[in-house]
């Protein structure tokens, strides 16, 4: 058996990804585990500071605000809190980030806030599921 000790909770926004948080908040009480939230923002890094745009200022102060509160809320369920925001496609972003890392489960909101809308699974979610090779729980 796989003991859980480092988990993967990719971050967005969306109330989706907040109970994809609780789950994982339940988990790493279960198995004394940490958690990372990821956050991916859709853009590619600018070559300086002098570069930000409107709208990546806008998407970073927006990444920040939740994941200040993601790590309240974690705080107040005695769980170890790590945040990160990377540039990229988040798919593939999650699931090199996760291999990188050596985590152990990822824990992912079925939907995001793509406006992307898939029949079932959103995008992201469903890419995750079908590339990763560690485990993945989706949270509907």
């Amino acid at each position: 058996m796989v003991k859980i000790k480092k988990i993967l909770v990719p971050l967005d926004g969306s109330k989706n990804s907040m109970r994809g948080l609780d789950e994982g908040i339940y988990l790493a009480r279960q198995c004394q585990a940490t958690i990372t939230g990821l956050y991916v923002v859709p853009l590619s890094k600018p070559k300086t500071n002098s570069q930000i745009s409107y709208v990546e200022k806008y998407l970073l102060n927006n990444a920040a605000k939740f994941m200040s509160k993601a790590k309240k809320r974690a705080a107040q369920n005695g769980i170890l809190f790590d945040d990160t925001v990377v540039y990229g496609d988040e798919g593939p972003k999650i699931i090199s980030f996760a291999k990188n890392k050596s985590y152990d489960i990822i824990i992912i909101g079925s939907r995001g806030m793509s406006s992307l809308k898939e029949a079932f699974l959103g995008s992201t979610s469903n890419f995750v599921l079908h590339k990763s090779k560690i485990p993945v729980l989706i949270v509907k």
